[in-house]
């Protein structure tokens, strides 16, 4: 999959010929359920063969820049939600140093922070903490009205938003032929994200989803060396995290409070059903567990802690999903702790793989949260004098791979016959894996670095590790994990990948693709 390195010329004209035959127009986007769609053409053979984004430079028909601009001049850069972690992310585009053009917010007074003029605008570690400013942005509040109006000005957006809005802000943009920046998870449900992974294909823009780990030495290490065999063949994948850290497992509270004049409600809710507004229940950090507008933890925290194993797994589409157990379920809320099973066909001469993913609080005194069995993780306790709050264990035939940490910077190796585990970077059997994954040289740390990769590909340099071939396919398996928790506990969905349906639970369906509010599509 995304792990090795190419240089072929055969499979770089391969990918040109591919690239050359899809189509550039709107309105070539079908039906996603009809079997002639565009959407549903990416199998996952294909995707294993033309988007391995083992990043040889033309691997997705760069270079992406807009015809006619100077490569060294700066980026016009929108953005799309300026608080929170938008925060972080403007800052990052900033100091690599684009040029910050307009900013986006429901809340008003987020943009008047933003934007004032009395605070300092240079760099440093006091200013990131404080946080930059830029005067002479333009501020908008409705994303939509932004890209009509100034879509002709600018050439980037990023879209730092709660997760309901992502798919419909970086579609649009990617319309216009904007380059995008989109948090982790890339999109609210799965047919949003197969869909920008066709668009990003059609309108040959630099893409890059916000798993930031991706930028790093160490995940790239790790994908190496499960994919040069050192453990044999991958049998079972398990994930575990400590989220939620935000309310889920909930009903909706009764009721409504004033919207505080800073905030646009309507516009905070855009594509999902209306609700009432209610003081800190949903805006600013604790709208994620909540399904019209979040993703739970699973959706959170997997494009981080899944990412690594998807990579070095060739994982593609699963043709099972099940919740296998949950703590109480609420209507509108996902639940505080739950377990699911993927189920993985064989592949690209790798047997079938099982994937658990195990979430919930340890410190929730509500419920006990689910995690792997004592047998599967002794090893792992024995190193780290009791289970980490979050990890992932590789087991194959011959040897086990973990990593503690969300994104996989770092990993730990026990090998055929060995009875603890040994840091990735001694072990013996590493040491002799070659590198076949070019590295990320960029400036700052792993957020930073990654923004750095993005705008590289921007400016015709090679693919972005985490562009929406490999982030769109990993934000669609996981999501569909969301889809089986909705769908109920204990029942098995037979899945369909390249046309994105339950062959034995038409229920599905409807958790597949939302229904978005009146003046709101993708």
């Amino acid at each position: 999959m995304c792990g090795y390195a190419r240089s072929d010329s055969r499979f770089n004209c391969k990918i040109a010929l591919c690239n050359v035959r899809l189509k550039r127009k709107e309105n070539s986007m079908s039906d996603p359920h009809s079997s002639k769609s565009p959407i549903l053409s990416i199998n996952r053979r294909h995707f294993l063969k033309y988007s391995s984004l083992a990043v040889g430079a033309a691997a997705l028909g760069g270079p992406y820049i807009l015809r006619g601009q100077n490569l060294n001049s700066k980026l016009n850069v929108a953005v799309i939600g300026a608080g929170g972690k938008g925060s972080s992310d403007t800052d990052d585009v900033a100091e690599l140093g684009e040029n910050i053009y307009a900013l986006c917010d429901i809340d008003g007074g987020t943009l008047e922070a933003r934007t004032a003029s009395n605070a300092p605008a240079s760099g440093g570690a006091n200013n990131r903490r404080q946080g930059r400013t830029y005067p002479s942005a333009l501020k908008f509040r409705d994303y939509r009205q932004m890209l009509e109006k100034i879509g002709d000005k600018i050439d980037a957006v990023t879209v730092s938003t709660p997760d309901h809005h992502h798919a419909i802000a970086a579609a649009m943009a990617m319309k216009m032929g904007k380059h995008v920046y989109v948090q982790k998870p890339l999109t609210h449900s799965v047919f949003e994200a197969r869909t920008l992974r066709r668009l990003a294909k059609e309108m040959k823009v630099a893409t890059q989803m916000g798993n930031q780990g991706s930028a790093g030495t160490g995940l790239r290490r790790a994908v190496e060396v499960i994919q040069a065999g050192v453990i044999g063949k991958p049998l079972e994948l398990h994930v575990w995290s400590n989220r939620p850290v935000w309310p889920q497992g909930i009903d909706r509270p009764a009721g409504e409070d004033p919207i505080p004049d800073n905030v646009d409600w309507d516009l905070w809710v855009g594509p999902a059903p209306m609700r009432p507004y209610k003081k800190g229940v949903y805006h600013t950090f604790a709208w994620r567990g909540w399904k019209d507008f979040g993703t739970g933890a699973l959706g959170d925290m997997a494009c981080h802690t899944v990412n690594m194993p998807f990579r070095a797994l060739k994982l593609g589409y699963p043709n099972v999903i099940e919740c296998e157990e949950t703590s109480e379920m609420h209507a509108e809320t996902y639940p505080k702790t739950s377990r699911i099973r993927f189920e993985f066909p064989a592949r690209e001469g790798l047997p079938p793989l099982k994937f658990w993913w195990y979430d919930g609080s340890p410190d929730d005194k509500s419920i006990k949260a689910l995690r792997p069995h004592a047998h599967i993780t002794k090893e792992i306790v024995a190193l780290r004098t009791g289970l980490p709050p979050s990890g992932c264990l590789v087991i194959g035939d011959k040897g086990k791979v973990f990593s503690p940490d969300d994104y996989g910077s770092q990993f730990f190796l026990l090998a055929d016959n060995e009875t603890k585990f040994t840091a990735g970077n001694q072990h013996e059997a590493c040491k002799a894996v070659p590198q076949t994954i070019p590295r990320n040289e960029g400036p700052g740390g792993g957020d930073q670095m990654q923004k750095a990769e993005w705008i590289r590909m921007i400016k015709g340099g090679a693919p972005a590790y985490s562009n929406f071939d490999i982030a769109a396919y990993l934000a669609e398996v996981i999501l569909l994990g969301c889809v089986a928790m909705r769908v109920g506990v204990g029942k098995k969905l037979d899945w369909d990948g390249p046309n994105m349906k339950a062959t034995n639970a038409p229920e599905a369906a409807q958790y597949v693709k939302r229904e978005y509010r009146a003046g709101w599509k993708i």
